[in-house]
């Protein structure tokens, strides 16, 4: 309830922004404004030679607050189409709302603020501009309407609503730090990943975040072998033909990039795998004895996200995803639910996340019968009750796939933001429509259930994520260069070498700093790039064969053998912890 009240805050501190829009900047369009999982935003057409920066915005929220102070109502009132397009006579944005609305034959809400501004409005919203108790707008950016780039380009305040000013105070605290642990820069910073203009939405991965994103998978395939997945790779190049069968062409086009070779043949660049999976299944004659048949692959994928909602690595248009189809009969569902479960809890637990499930239903373009729908739900749902009890989860309404019931897993970083990574999706639908068949105990030719699932979710993402909630300092076991090896002067560089090379051979990933500058610049580097340990090697470490660590939280340790430091580091990489010493 009390989240239903804070949406409710914030949707209406949308309200507010626009009816201050208004009063300051006479001839202002507003375009629309959502509330969203942590605050609101409004999209603004602004008056010819007018621009707003963030400087701007304490006089706007100057506005807000007197419109709050005044305590006006807010009241909902339905009306007719036609009222409503005379209440926004030169407003193209609310009169295409209004087509819309048309077309589909519903009711028209509009929202007052008092008797001076009204909106176009589904709700719902708190009482009174009185009931907001504390908001802040925090950004000015540029957004093409409805994120499509042929359409006009916006300017959109993004802003925020809490129920008290405390609350208020530490959510901008929240923010603060957040700003610090942007992976964008930080990315930039340890020289991980870059996007270029020439390919925009597709991450060139830089030697650094390339050996992260290859220890991932590494870790990932080692995992999923030992627990019965096979993988494979398929063409990222297919013909319309396959995305019919699957109901992309139908649901998914306007997200595909697509090639057309001629009048007759188009190709589209896979957005998910999930035909090619289909496609490896019908190669040859299945028996209830090969099932559960777990696929699993990272290939490619290209979805045309829109270019207005691009943003690092948290929204691109190219990445990677540990992805799985399994095969099973119906009755191996539960059982298979518990195991993706496991991995689930066991990889978040590998990088001290924490996470959670939630549960996704038919949405309005769904395909399929609605029973066998609500047959795969109910199956869902008492899955999730025996896991996490009834009641102890959140369901999203429609906002399942087109072919089936979903179950999202949702990680919480150090920081206590929510991010949704993984998913199992629990499908009664493609496999049929491929003729995909296995042999039961009789003989007899059934369809296989498919569960879609990934628990990285895109590898891209999932590096952005650990950038953040790390702040680049990656756990041992991940980070791309694990030692760096500083020689104090030019005469230290034969043994530095030496050890460097023992390092290398051993498994760990170790580079020696071969630049002649200062051992305290070397070592401020080796800190800034937040790699783990610098081993120092100086006179003392040179005579007596040994090695002093500095490690990246400045705790050091002299003259120990280079065996004890390569076993501690050997047992980090095998143990995934998360600690820096053994």
């Amino acid at each position: 309830m009390q989240n239903d009240i804070l949406h409710d805050m914030r949707h209406s501190s949308e309200h507010v922004l626009a009816e201050s829009m208004y009063k300051l900047y006479p001839g202002v369009k507003m375009a629309m404004g959502p509330a969203t999982d942590d605050g609101f935003y409004g999209d603004f057409e602004l008056p010819e030679g007018s621009v707003i920066s963030i400087d701007d915005l304490p006089k706007i929220e100057e506005e807000m607050q007197k419109i709050i102070a005044a305590k006006a109502p807010i009241v909902r009132k339905e009306i007719s189409v036609d009222e409503a397009r005379k209440l926004f006579p030169d407003n193209p944005y609310k009169q295409e709302w209004l087509d819309e609305i048309e077309a589909r034959g519903e009711q028209v809400s509009v929202y007052w603020t008092g008797d001076s501004f009204v909106d176009l409005c589904a709700g719902p919203h708190v009482a009174s501009t009185g009931d907001i108790k504390a908001v802040k707008l925090l950004s000015v950016a540029g957004a093409y309407w409805r994120g499509n780039s042929k359409n006009k380009m916006l300017t959109r305040i993004y802003g925020t609503a809490f129920a008290s000013p405390k609350e208020l105070r530490e959510h901008l605290k929240m923010l603060e730090e957040a700003e610090k642990r942007d992976h964008r820069k930080i990315g930039k910073a340890l020289e991980l990943f870059y996007f270029d203009p020439s390919a925009p939405g597709a991450p060139y991965m830089l030697p650094k975040g390339l050996k992260i994103i290859n220890i991932l998978k590494d870790f990932w395939r080692q995992y999923h072998e030992r627990r019965g997945y096979q993988e494979i790779s398929a063409p990222i190049l297919n013909n319309k033909y396959l995305w019919e069968i699957s109901g992309h062409w139908d649901h998914y086009r306007e997200n595909m990039f697509l090639v057309k070779e001629d009048d007759d043949t188009i190709y589209g660049l896979k957005p998910m795998n999930c035909p090619n999976a289909m496609v490896l299944f019908n190669l040859k004659t299945r028996s209830y004895q090969d099932l559960p048949l777990r696929f699993s692959d990272v290939d490619t994928l290209h979805r045309n996200e829109a270019s207005g909602a691009l943003m690092g690595l948290f929204r691109v248009r190219q990445f990677q995803q540990d992805d799985a189809h399994i095969f099973i009969t119906e009755d191996q569902i539960e059982e298979e639910y518990k195991r993706i479960f496991d991995i689930a809890d066991y990889f978040y637990k590998v990088f001290g996340i924490q996470c959670e499930f939630k549960l996704s239903t038919r949405p309005d373009d769904f395909m399929g019968d609605p029973k066998v729908w609500d047959k795969a739900e109910t199956i869902l749902k008492n899955i999730l009750d025996e896991r996490v009890g009834e009641g102890n989860y959140e369901i999203k309404e429609k906002d399942g796939a087109f072919y089936g019931p979903k179950v999202d897993i949702h990680m919480k970083d150090c920081m206590g933001r929510e991010w949704q990574t993984g998913t199992a999706q629990l499908d009664f639908q493609l496999a049929g429509r491929f003729g995909c068949q296995y042999a039961d105990k009789d003989g007899q030719l059934k369809t296989p259930v498919v569960i879609h699932r990934v628990i990285y979710g895109s590898l891209e993402r999932f590096l952005g994520i650990l950038i953040e909630n790390f702040a680049g300092a990656f756990p041992v076991w991940i980070a791309p260069v694990q030692v760096k090896v500083l020689p104090v002067s030019d005469k230290h560089r034969e043994y530095a070498a030496k050890i460097t090379e023992e390092l290398l051979d051993a498994g760990i990933r170790a580079e020696m700093d071969n630049k002649s500058n200062t051992i305290g610049y070397q070592i401020r580097e080796a800190h800034n790039q937040k790699i783990p340990y610098a081993i120092i090697i100086g006179d003392k470490e040179v005579e007596a064969g040994n090695i002093s660590v500095r490690d990246r939280k400045n705790t050091q340790k002299n003259a120990i053998p280079l065996a004890d430091f390569i076993a501690n580091v050997k047992e980090i990489n095998d143990t995934k912890s998360l600690e820096l010493w053994k």
